[in-house]
């Protein structure tokens, strides 16, 4: 075997490794809406929220993000919290130790509103809130006006980690 060729099959080797953990981490991380909303970027964000977990020293599990109205959300936010308010995020989280799982909940119609209020993109706030799902799974809360500081630092933190 020439050298040309055994170099060949290493990269080729490789290059299917690296193909079935990447399609392992988008099976691990699932989208769907109520609505008619459509992630772009569906690759570029689940290597981001990746980046996000890893960085903070905890596994990746199963994640499952649902784009929906205010009204399904309203819904639930009623039927699961208790609370009779519109909000842009409802996290349930079923992390086990390092590993991170969890259903994310976000209203596209409160992230258009947020975005229009912030003076920033949809795109934006979309993945500030997405992020924020992902922070309040690792642990960190935003009750206390301390908590919620440090909330958004981490979000600006895991913003500017962004390659896309």
């Amino acid at each position: 075997m020439s050298f040309l060729t055994y170099k060949f099959i290493r990269i080729h080797y490789f290059c299917r490794i690296f193909q079935t953990a990447i399609i392992d981490l988008f099976s691990m991380i699932s989208y769907a809406s109520q609505n008619d909303f459509t992630l772009s970027n569906e690759k570029e964000i689940s290597l981001w929220i990746q980046e996000v977990i890893t960085k903070e020293h905890l596994e990746l599990g199963e994640l499952s993000y649902v784009f929906c109205s205010d009204d399904f959300l309203h819904e639930m936010n009623l039927e699961y919290l208790e609370h009779d308010t519109l909000t842009d995020i409802i996290t349930f989280d079923y992390r086990e130790g390092q590993v991170i799982s969890g259903e994310i909940y976000i209203s596209t119609d409160r992230v258009a509103e947020n975005a229009k209020e912030f003076s920033v993109s949809f795109e934006e706030e979309l993945h500030r809130v997405m992020i924020h799902g992902i922070l309040h799974i690792s642990g960190y809360d935003d009750l206390s006006d301390t908590e919620e500081e440090q909330m958004r630092a981490k979000e600006d933190w895991a913003l500017a980690l962004r390659k896309f």
